[in-house]
């Protein structure tokens, strides 16, 4: 009489429902560069460049508040070179000079980020 054999699984591993662990940033930035590649421009030696002449032109001066940009990330005085439009991977609008403001962390963080999410509600 023939051994029975055991039929392979025909099952695989469930995908997971859930997104990023809470806390675990360097997942959360996979992913976004996943769903956004043009990410990856921030990482871009032009990009630092340009942010460094949006600085510069502003003097470290935040162009909403006033604020001195002289802190080091994170603190909230700490310059962020924020775009005045939604660029959404246009080239043309992330890369364009005049479409850039030098704010402080603590305005992006909180003022800016209440009028995107007004805008997208």
């Amino acid at each position: 009489m023939a051994r029975l054999r055991t039929m392979p699984s025909r099952l695989s591993a469930p995908k997971p429902r859930l997104g990023t662990v809470v806390g675990d940033t360097k997942a959360q930035e996979r992913e976004r560069a996943h769903l956004k590649p043009w990410r990856a421009w921030y990482n871009l030696k032009r990009w630092q460049k340009l942010r460094r002449l949006v600085f510069a032109r502003a003097g470290y001066v935040c162009q909403q508040t006033g604020v001195a940009l002289v802190g080091k990330e994170p603190a909230p005085n700490s310059p962020v070179c924020d775009h005045i439009r939604e660029h959404k991977g246009d080239p043309a609008l992330f890369w364009d000079a005049d479409n850039l403001q030098a704010v402080s962390k603590a305005w992006h963080d909180s003022a800016k980020q209440k009028q995107e999410r007004a805008r997208h509600a």
